[in-house]
């Protein structure tokens, strides 16, 4: 007699099997980041920039300047690492070029990591951009992630220190399939008083 025998997987156990093949990458288990490999554009909304003024512009050294803008976003499969022996870690690449939509001049261009610690389910946002800045801020791992900056999360040129030093970053980064969109503030400390430099902008993936 044949016995046909069914196998039975609870649904939560099934959606995370699925998740976790949808996560590998060359082998490494990327997480939530994995959703992230890819092109990504500004939707027709943009974004918003808000900025400390420079002199002589019409708002003032040091007032609110708001510039909206378009921007490009891509990610790719980096490297893993270990750290100390014990700290296994995943990163993408990501590099980051945003336009003026005004003009389509390139204002702002950033280059980092998003580094994935899946034993405490954690992404680290490690980047630089060409002010003599580099920044490194932590989140728990997920599809919205709060990053901040904590102690020693900043290194800057002592140009930047004296003049216009960054003194903590905010970023709350979330993916919903193929949107993405991101809201963060860059604590700064420029012409002698504080600024919240504030962007936001949303994206969907092109490819």
């Amino acid at each position: 007699m044949n016995v046909t025998r069914t196998l039975f997987i609870p649904l939560t156990l099934a959606s995370s099997l699925a998740l976790a093949e949808d996560t590998v990458i060359n082998g490494l288990d990327f997480g939530p980041l994995a959703q992230l490999v890819g092109t990504w554009q500004s939707t027709e909304q943009g974004g918003t920039d808000l900025a400390p003024g420079q002199a002589g512009s019409a708002v003032g050294k040091g007032g609110a300047a708001v510039e909206p803008f378009y921007e490009v976003l891509t990610f790719e499969v980096a490297a893993d690492a270990t750290n100390a022996s014990d700290q296994h870690l995943v990163a993408l690449y990501y590099k980051q070029e945003v336009y003026k939509k005004s003009t389509d001049a390139k204002f702002h261009d950033q280059r980092g990591y998003l580094i994935y610690d899946k034993a405490n389910n954690s992404v680290y946002n490690s980047y630089c951009i060409p002010r003599a800045v580099c920044v490194v801020a932590e989140a728990t791992a997920g599809n919205v992630m709060n990053f901040t900056t904590k102690a020693d999360g900043i290194a800057q040129s002592e140009y930047m220190t004296k003049n216009a030093a960054t003194t903590g970053f905010t970023m709350t980064l979330t993916v919903n399939g193929d949107d993405l969109s991101y809201s963060q503030a860059t604590a700064l400390n420029i012409y002698g008083k504080p600024f919240a430099h504030v962007d936001s902008s949303k994206l969907t993936r092109v490819k």
